[in-house]
């Protein structure tokens, strides 16, 4: 198969709105001062709930959507002020692939992959051996020659990708590209994502509400609430440490950091009088995710340690882990102090007596 390197465009949105006018008159605002970098080559997530932006936001990359304030530029250029020949240009190198695959029905897998080609006038005998790559990068060679309604939804969407990549482009843009899949099809359409990241240098933005796409897909993330960037960073970093309520929030339930209902329900912010336990999130990170800090911490310091949810996963290519636990309140500090100094990052969650 052949291999073409290209290297990834770089994105940038600087002070970027976007105000909608409403039917009956005056104007909704989807976007409001959005200030992000994509590096050449980086997989960004930009997650947020339904009409948060994040649409409006990938749409502006390649002009389908132009900012009522604020640039979007891609390699320098700004999208919104190009036109004609160089919105062409702008748009040849960013392909997008779609929650719902967007293919055409009357055309085979081959056909559906040569359609950007043959509309960006690429000479016959060009196209059929560009395709061909294409159906062995995404693995539907036996699929071919099939239509639209005799393929799974994986496969239709490996067509959607493949398509995407006809023209060569610098840049990919997902939009909630795995959300109509089952969990299984999913991972197999990321690891496609990444070996195409790895092997072509593409620059990919995909947006999505599901924070475990970007745990294991993304390396950087930037989270969206309201049409303002409220969180960004490196996709290991915001996981340690979640700063804005809207990022804990998509974080609950990955990465074990949901409390069990029976002691959510119970907790509260101010310590008892006399007794109770303390809650705490243990973060560990790097090169301590695997360390049996807490049988230390009993054994060292003879506090008993109670585990209500955890797990340990791998971000990023390291590893992380994250413990919610309760231990005596009247103990707490000690605690804290004896894992803070062992480089761990730990929150009180509440206490419950």
């Amino acid at each position: 198969m052949t291999q073409t390197q290209h290297q990834g465009a770089s994105i940038a949105f600087k002070a970027v709105g976007k105000a909608f006018q409403k039917p009956g008159g005056g104007t909704v605002s989807a976007l409001e001062n959005v200030t992000l970098n994509v590096a050449p080559g980086d997989i960004t997530g930009i997650i947020g709930r339904s009409g948060a932006g994040k649409s409006t936001l990938l749409r502006m990359v390649n002009g389908l959507e132009r900012p009522t304030s604020g640039r979007v530029l891609v390699d320098g250029r700004d999208v919104g002020a190009a036109t004609g020949a160089a919105l062409r240009g702008i748009r040849r190198e960013v392909g997008m692939i779609f929650q719902h695959f967007n293919l055409l029905s009357s055309r085979t897998v081959a056909g559906n992959i040569a359609l950007p080609l043959e509309v960006a006038g690429v000479p016959t005998a060009q196209i059929k051996p560009r395709v061909a790559d294409l159906i062995a990068r995404v693995g539907l060679s036996a699929q071919a020659d099939r239509y639209p309604a005799e393929l799974s939804g994986g496969q239709k969407q490996r067509v959607g990708i493949a398509r995407a990549l006809a023209t060569g482009p610098k840049v990919l843009l997902s939009d909630e590209a795995t959300s109509a899949l089952d969990p299984e099809t999913t991972q197999t359409v990321l690891a496609l994502l990444k070996d195409i990241n790895r092997d072509l240098g593409l620059t990919i933005v995909l947006i999505t509400h599901e924070m475990a796409v970007v745990r294991d897909i993304a390396s950087h993330v930037a989270v969206i609430d309201g049409g303002q960037i409220v969180e960004h960073g490196r996709t290991y970093d915001i996981f340690a440490a979640p700063q804005h309520p809207t990022t804990r929030s998509f974080l609950s339930g990955v990465t074990g950091v949901t409390l069990p209902a029976f002691i959510r329900h119970r907790l509260s912010d101010a310590p008892p009088a006399t007794g109770g336990d303390e809650v705490i999130r243990v973060t560990f990170a790097g090169e301590h995710a695997t360390d049996p800090m807490l049988a230390l911490l009993t054994t060292e310091l003879g506090i008993a340690v109670n585990i209500l949810a955890g797990a340990v996963e791998e971000i990023g290519a390291q590893p992380f882990g994250n413990l919610l636990i309760s231990l005596p309140a009247a103990r707490g500090a000690e605690a804290r102090a004896y894992l803070e100094r062992h480089n761990l990052l730990t929150e009180v969650l509440g206490y419950v007596s």
